[in-house]
């Protein structure tokens, strides 16, 4: 079976990811044709807008994309698989042409969002969420840290929200996007199907006319303005906190509720990559994209290349974190260093040093 659909119908090429029995979690070839496709599309004169999609064995839409193939990363980080560095360097190669692309880029967002899939629509010209849309960047959960670009667009989120999101992995549903800045319209997943064909109606003349009345359309299904329900006003004031530590100390001042909710979370994930995911987040902040992206694949070498801490990558935070959470399922990873306390900026700093001369770094022509 196909995992990527695609044609042109009416000067717009269509993608719907098709691996559903894997909620559409990108594999390298996945990923490779992705690439392809938006490379000829952007050459092709014909095509002038994009629009993506998901699937679910019920048909199109449902989800989007959850991610990408953690159980891949798990096999590859502990045999020493190269396809893993050509996973990121391909995926990170696709996050930075979506960016960038120079034709309208249309995601419909759709149920499950997270991690890879955030990589492939958060560069998207619209960004069209549902009352279904379960929005993430988990990556801490397993002992990894935002990639995908998530460095660029969480640090640009409003105040140090991107820093909560990073940190601890909370799930957006619906508008709660949109309040995060990582969405643009929500509508009515019952109206998914005509939005979709309506790209394509010939009755409508021009792509761009085609496009303006979609955005007609989506300004029609604004929803009402609202609060998340996570929300809490404190966030800025503890995620501007200069480390975990401080942060960990403000929440258990704070007592019962949303402090302890939020303490009991950052416990849970692995002490030396909520360091480097601060890091991470702080440092992009001020970067371009192309260096965020390089930046993150430094990083994610590191994560699985751990000469820099004494151990092979079969030990790494991440293999153990996916081993605990998806190949033995026991949810205790045995995280090292176990304790905030016990992270020093000696154990941190090497995740930003580059194995490559900058004329060497894979991403190098990125701009």
């Amino acid at each position: 079976m196909k995992h990527i659909l695609s044609e042109i119908r009416s000067g717009v090429g269509f993608i719907t990811l098709n691996r559903h029995e894997a909620l559409n979690a990108l594999s390298l070839e996945m990923v490779n044709e992705l690439g392809r496709l938006l490379s000829i599309w952007k050459a092709n004169s014909s095509v002038q807008a994009v629009a993506i999609r998901g699937s679910t064995k019920k048909g199109p839409f449902g989800n989007f994309c959850a991610g990408g193939d953690i159980r891949f990363f798990h096999m590859a980080g502990c045999s020493g698989d190269n396809q893993l560095d050509e996973f990121f360097t391909a995926e990170y190669r696709l996050n930075h042409l979506i960016f960038t692309y120079p034709k309208p880029y249309i995601a419909f967002l759709d149920g499950i969002v997270m991690g890879g899939g955030m990589g492939i629509s958060q560069g998207a010209s619209l960004r069209i969420v549902t009352e279904r849309t379960k929005m993430a960047m988990p990556e801490t959960n397993i002992g990894f840290f935002p990639d995908v670009g998530g460095g660029f667009f969480l640090s640009r989120c409003p105040g140090n929200l991107g820093e909560y999101l990073g940190l601890t992995g909370q799930l957006l549903i619906g508008n709660d996007s949109l309040f995060a800045g990582l969405a643009d319209h929500v509508v009515d997943s019952e109206s998914l199907d005509q939005l979709w064909k309506n790209l394509s109606d010939s009755s409508i003349r021009g792509v761009d006319d085609r496009l303006s009345h979609l955005k007609s359309q989506l300004e029609n299904q604004s929803p009402v303005e609202s609060w998340p329900k996570w929300w809490d006003g404190r966030i800025n004031n503890v995620f501007a906190m200069n480390s975990i530590q401080e942060m960990v100390d403000s929440l258990s001042n704070m007592g019962e509720g949303w402090p302890a909710e939020v303490l009991s979370v950052l416990m849970q994930r692995s002490p030396l990559m909520l360091h480097v995911t601060l890091a991470q987040i702080r440092r992009a902040r001020t970067m371009s994209l192309a260096d965020d992206l390089r930046m993150e694949r430094v990083l994610v070498h590191n994560c699985f290349y751990t000469e820099h801490l004494g151990r092979s990558g079969v030990t790494s935070e991440t293999v153990e974190g996916i081993r605990a959470l998806v190949i033995d399922k026991d949810l205790k990873p045995q995280w090292n260093p176990s304790r905030i306390d016990q992270v020093t900026a000696e154990m941190v700093e090497p995740f930003f040093e580059s194995p490559w001369s900058a004329e060497k770094h894979p991403l190098s022509d990125l701009v």
